[in-house]
């Protein structure tokens, strides 16, 4: 049988070249090698992990590390002030935010074992990236577990008058606080900014109970206020018109003791000169003293005739101007 020979068949007769694998090989080599170049931002910092263990950090700037699986690199942005929610999430944040409820988390005992529905922010910042980084896991869930025991924690030591009213600021005082202290413990490489209570409020079946007693502490605190004004105003009058009155009395003091004394002076001076003639100083105080009392005295003539009875009575008072 022929064989049917097809016209024109090219000739495929490939050739093995060793050259070209060691080229290929090169490359792959190459970019497994460029692939260890990293860029760092100004606010960021890097760590390089070793098998798992930290070499250092890295600051702003290009950078090199072995590629992996030598080595591996965590870029973290540590001027970020990231932020959390306990009691609630954010959904929408356009120009009107929308906010979802999370009730297990939000609802809990206050120290006067009253219910209370509390939303809490806490923002914080990186510290160290190298113990943020390595040791602990899902920092972010931790840290929120961490938020969360200590709202649950302070709140139970507080009344419910204390986190509706006056007490809020010590209240984020306190959890920021603990907050911080058990991050520090941890090592986690976090710094708490803020901690803030974003709403408390009561059940809707009490929610005008407390409104009630909110409005008569507020009319408690009004009069309160109007109780102290009037008191600065009466206190300072009262010790002006006391001290006035004290003044006035010292005045009339000095007075009287300089008018006896000057009462006395005069006496002993009469005296003086009455030793020395008894009786002209007699006589002399006498017509004094009728010549003040005279002027002033109702005067009657008597004529009698000598035996003690009276005749006549002669009434020698000046008659008023207009009279009879």
């Amino acid at each position: 049988m022929q064989e049917y020979q097809f016209p024109n068949r090219p000739n495929f007769d490939l050739k093995f070249n060793p050259v070209m694998v060691y080229y290929g090989l090169a490359a792959l080599l190459l970019l497994w090698f460029a692939s260890g170049i990293y860029m760092v931002q100004p606010d960021e910092q890097a760590v390089v992990f070793r098998f798992g263990k930290s070499t250092g950090q890295s600051g702003p700037g290009l950078h090199y590390h072995m590629p992996t699986p030598v080595e591996r690199v965590e870029i973290e942005r540590v001027s970020e002030v990231k932020r959390l929610e306990i009691g609630f999430r954010t959904i929408s944040s356009s120009p009107t935010p929308r906010y979802q409820k999370v009730s297990a988390e939000a609802v809990m005992l206050t120290g006067d074992e009253n219910i209370a529905d509390v939303e809490l922010i806490v923002q914080y910042r990186i510290r160290n990236v190298e113990n943020y980084l390595f040791n602990v896991r899902q920092q972010s869930k931790a840290i929120h577990d961490v938020a969360e025991a200590a709202l649950r924690q302070v709140i139970g030591q507080h009344t419910i008058d204390e986190a509706l009213t006056e007490g809020k600021l010590q209240i984020q005082e306190e959890i920021q606080t603990q907050i911080q202290s058990v991050l520090d413990l941890y090592e986690l490489g976090v710094r708490i900014e803020q901690a803030k209570l974003q709403t408390v409020s009561v059940p809707q079946e009490v929610d005008f109970a407390f409104k009630d007693v909110a409005s008569a502490r507020e009319d408690r605190e009004r009069l309160r206020n109007e109780a102290e004004a009037y008191q600065n105003d009466i206190i300072p009058r009262t010790r002006g018109e006391a001290e006035k009155m004290l003044r006035e009395a010292e005045a009339y003091k000095v007075e009287r003791v300089k008018r006896s004394q000057g009462d006395a002076d005069r006496f002993l001076e009469v005296l003086k000169e009455y030793r020395k003639a008894k009786d002209v100083t007699e006589t002399r105080l006498f017509l004094e003293t009728m010549e003040k009392v005279l002027p002033g005295m109702q005067k009657f003539i008597v004529d009698t005739d000598g035996k003690g009875g009276l005749l006549n009575v002669l009434q020698m008072q000046k008659p008023l101007v207009g009279g009879n």
